[in-house]
């Protein structure tokens, strides 16, 4: 083996375990201890720390503070870190960070590799402020390659009450929120758009039979309705007294949705029961009127009343233990 590949070798066994031996590096590379020394020797002189220990359980290790090993991917792990790596673009504080790593990236991965991570890519889209949620890496690019194509999709579906269904549909794009990726897809049984959380699909296979898009919908805005009104019995319609740039920094998409603004404020429908509604509302500090349904109106003068007999202004709740006074005779406060 040129000595070029057994070094490149012999970094990537680094990062696969902590420690190795020489007998075993020598055994994995089919070459003899000493070689496996003058190896080491190299790697430290180009930058990288091998730290090494004697005695029964010594061995090799890579240190930190060197230079970062090359990295040697299998495709599924090179694709998953693309699919991550274009996920943290729209990142703040992360996007230039994260377009120089998917460059880099771009340029070593081959043709094959490259076509599906550039499918997920350009039909990937984000409503979520946190992380990355996970996902399947086979099922995201089988997805993601029948909506750029595009091609009709097949497969079971179960939702949230385990109900199952089999859909035929015309995929569109994937949006990921911060616990769970969906398909924004034209449902052909239903006539509708619908979307679908990806890991509650299966049996997915395309038709191969492609179509043509008609009028499109905005499938964050889709997804974003899905997931905080449309999931639930209830919703609340509220004014916010805010501007609808202020109220979008703190209503996360997928709790609220903007349904508009008008002179007196932004306003938001946000999906739930009444009394989670209520605390919600409750833990804003702008100014806010609810619109409707009563139940919520009714949950907020119930935890304004809770709030009040628990915290009263004179410190003492009502219906706790106060230390015992004289009776001076005169009027005894009311409990």
């Amino acid at each position: 083996m040129p000595t070029a590949d057994r070094l490149l070798n012999l970094l990537a066994m680094f990062t696969t375990r902590p420690r190795w031996s020489a007998e075993e590096l020598a055994e994995r590379l089919e070459i003899t201890e000493r070689t496996v020394r003058r190896d080491v020797t190299r790697l430290r002189e180009i930058g990288y720390p091998i730290e090494s220990t004697t005695g029964t359980h010594g061995g090799y290790q890579l240190g930190a503070g060197g230079k970062l090993p090359p990295l040697l991917l299998d495709d599924d792990e090179a694709v998953a870190m693309a699919i991550g790596l274009g996920a943290m673009v729209s990142s703040e504080g992360l996007a230039d960070a994260a377009v120089s790593a998917l460059a880099k990236l771009d340029r070593v991965l081959p043709p094959r590799l490259r076509e599906r991570v550039a499918a997920v890519r350009q039909v990937t889209l984000g409503v979520r402020r946190g992380g990355l949620p996970a996902f399947d890496t086979d099922t995201l690019i089988q997805v993601a390659v029948a909506c750029r194509r595009p091609e009709r999709l097949r497969f079971e579906y179960r939702d949230g009450s385990e109900n199952l269904s089999y859909r035929n549909v015309e995929p569109f794009r994937l949006v990921f929120t911060d616990r769970s990726w969906y398909l924004v897809a034209y449902d052909t049984g239903r006539a509708d758009w619908r979307t679908f959380r990806v890991d509650r699909m299966s049996a997915l296979h395309s038709t191969g039979m492609p179509f043509t898009r008609g009028e499109v919908p905005d499938a964050v805005s889709l997804v974003s309705e899905g997931v905080a009104v449309r999931s639930y019995e209830m919703y609340a319609t509220v004014r916010i007294h805010e501007p609808r740039a202020e109220v979008e920094r703190f209503v996360s998409p997928t709790v609220g949705v903007i349904d508009g603004e008008d002179e007196q404020g932004t306003i938001v429908r946000i999906g739930g029961d009444a009394p989670w509604i209520a605390h919600y509302l409750a833990s804003l500090e702008s100014r806010y009127d609810v619109l409707g349904p009563q139940e919520v109106r009714d949950a907020l003068r119930a935890l304004g009343r809770k709030l009040l007999r628990d915290h009263p202004p004179d410190g003492r709740a009502t219906g706790s233990r106060a230390t015992p006074q004289t009776d001076t005779g005169g009027p005894q406060e009311e409990p």
